[in-house]
């Protein structure tokens, strides 16, 4: 790794890359944990989903994003976003192809162990979704994928004609 990234913003350190090899498995772990804990008592996949999220920041602020965004480059993040949604989707419609509500885990007849089950399959899709979704929020904020929203709505007011009225506070140039 060279020591900065091309726009210069990333700086190596020693001391924060080798804090968050340590602490990343850690926080790794301890998201999966919670989104698996939610099953039992409080905890699950939002903040399950924050937490996996959260280290690969992590990596993301002591590695440089760029060399994270390659690392994770291809369809993994959009994978685990669309494998969760049709988790949680297959999960509820198939109770109520069961003859149940949605999400009515008893519907599927596996008793309270296909309950907890249940649970902690649904727990684990959303928190694929929400972690895919901030890494990905993440990505595209920092790389600035959402300047050209703004450029867009500039030549759009500067067809209209109404663009010169707007930049000098209603008066006519």
């Amino acid at each position: 790794m060279s020591g900065s990234e091309p726009n210069g913003t990333y700086v190596e350190s020693t001391i924060i890359m080798t804090t968050v090899r340590v602490v990343v498995p850690f926080v790794f772990t301890f998201g999966l944990f919670v989104m698996f804990h939610g099953a039992e008592s409080a905890g699950g996949g939002f903040q399950g989903g924050v937490l996996v999220a959260a280290a690969i920041l992590l990596l993301a602020f002591a590695f440089g994003i760029e060399s994270t965004r390659m690392w994770l480059e291809g369809p993994g993040v959009r994978t685990a976003i669309a494998v969760g949604g049709a988790t949680f989707a297959f999960v509820g419609i198939g109770a109520v192809v069961a003859d149940g509500a949605f999400l009515e885990y008893a519907a599927y007849g596996f008793g309270t162990k296909g309950v907890k089950y249940g649970i902690e399959l649904v727990e684990l899709a959303i928190g694929a979704v929400v972690s895919g979704v901030i890494v990905a929020l993440f990505f595209s904020l920092a790389s600035g994928d959402f300047e050209g929203v703004s450029g867009s709505e500039a030549e759009s007011r500067s067809d209209d004609g109404d663009a010169d009225a707007d930049t000098t506070g209603g008066e006519a140039a």
